[in-house]
């Protein structure tokens, strides 16, 4: 796999225990618990860590800076959502952050649907959703790149504007990077646009294939004024010591996941958006696509990245990893549970594999 690929994982940030089928410990979402994620990413090889966003849960802007100030190479992606955070705002934290690590900021955009009215946001259509998101990244950037800018868009306005302290230019790194997700035709036109990154969730090789072809062919169409589009996957890769293993404890925990109808999995199901019916519609196809692309979960109230999973001993999953590589994935952000004990076990035995 190219060395150029970059591995990280996820932290789940939920006030509840036992998401996804973690190991529900006392004070799961501690600092201390979650510093213990972090330093144990930074020693077993991994980048850094998705850390999720959503009304109800612990906020993640400061969660990102607890555990970066605890490590020191922890990369956090914060996810945060336009409408939560005002443009200018949001630049000034994430610009502030990004001087005090070092350079080691990476931001998740998210528009899909959450409790607005509890913290005073409103949303037209789909139209609007994503149009005031194109026009957030837009304006973050330029108060990253730019001094004194104003700007009177349909959702935001500034005025004589200078960001500080100033985001550090690292080689060809000029802000931190826009992580973006999305399968309607409205997200990919912000996405071909605006984002650095491109995430997909766990589809089939065909269906990453077709959407990456895509999503080049609409940044052309678009006029794309930004390096090219890069592209991410975010996906639960289950790994054991043997192929047999991995899927007797892959069927174990989709047993367990239909006896507890979903308890603690289905977080991404309060509104079925594009991408999310897509993940669930795969079942049809098969209980495993390609090698072994794992859809059952998606019956049983598996939602997000735990729709779709990646089963097999480190050489069977580091192999289906190849071949989204050959695809053009650069960007990977994976996932299993208990999380702790996965990411000793999978940064051990599965990253040296795609690094080789």
């Amino acid at each position: 796999m190219s060395n150029k690929s970059e591995f990280l994982w996820y932290i789940p940030n939920d006030v509840k225990a036992g998401h996804r089928g973690d190991s529900a410990v006392e004070n799961h979402n501690s600092l201390d618990t979650l510093t213990s994620h972090a330093k144990a990413l930074e020693e077993h090889g991994w980048k850094g860590a998705l850390i999720g966003t959503g009304w109800g849960r612990p906020d993640t802007f400061t969660v990102a800076t607890s555990l970066a100030a605890r490590t020191t190479t922890f990369e956090p992606l914060i996810a945060i959502r336009p409408g939560y955070w005002r443009p200018a705002n949001f630049a000034s934290a994430a610009a502030t952050l990004d001087h005090l690590t070092g350079g080691r900021v990476r931001i998740n955009i998210v528009s899909g649907k959450d409790n607005l009215a509890a913290y005073g946001d409103s949303e037209g259509d789909q139209a609007h959703r994503y149009g005031r998101t194109k026009e957030f990244m837009r304006l973050v950037r330029r108060l990253w790149t730019e001094d004194n800018v104003t700007s009177a868009g349909e959702n935001f306005r500034v005025a004589d504007s200078t960001v500080v302290p100033r985001i550090q230019v690292r080689g060809d790194r000029r802000h931190p990077k826009f992580y973006f997700g999305g399968a309607s035709e409205a997200a990919e036109r912000v996405a071909a646009t605006e984002a650095d990154v491109q995430l997909f969730w766990g589809e089939p090789l065909d269906g990453v294939g077709e959407r990456i072809a895509r999503l080049k062919a609409l940044s052309r169409e678009l006029d794309r004024d930004l390096p090219p589009l890069e592209f991410g996957l975010r996906i639960t890769t289950l790994v054991r010591d043997t192929t047999e293993q991995a899927w007797t404890d892959a069927e174990a925990k989709v047993a367990e996941m239909a006896r507890s109808k979903g308890t603690g999995w289905h977080d991404h199901q309060r509104a079925l958006a594009v991408g999310q019916q897509r993940l669930l519609d795969l079942h049809e196809r098969g209980d495993v696509l390609d090698d072994n692309l794992y859809t059952a979960p998606g019956k049983f109230g598996g939602g997000g990245a735990g729709t779709t999973w990646l089963v097999g001993s480190a050489e069977d999953v580091a192999r289906s990893l190849r071949k989204y590589q050959d695809l053009g994935i650069t960007h990977f952000v994976l996932s299993d549970t208990p999380y702790l004990s996965e990411i000793k076990r999978q940064g051990d035995q599965l990253l040296p594999l795609l690094r080789g």
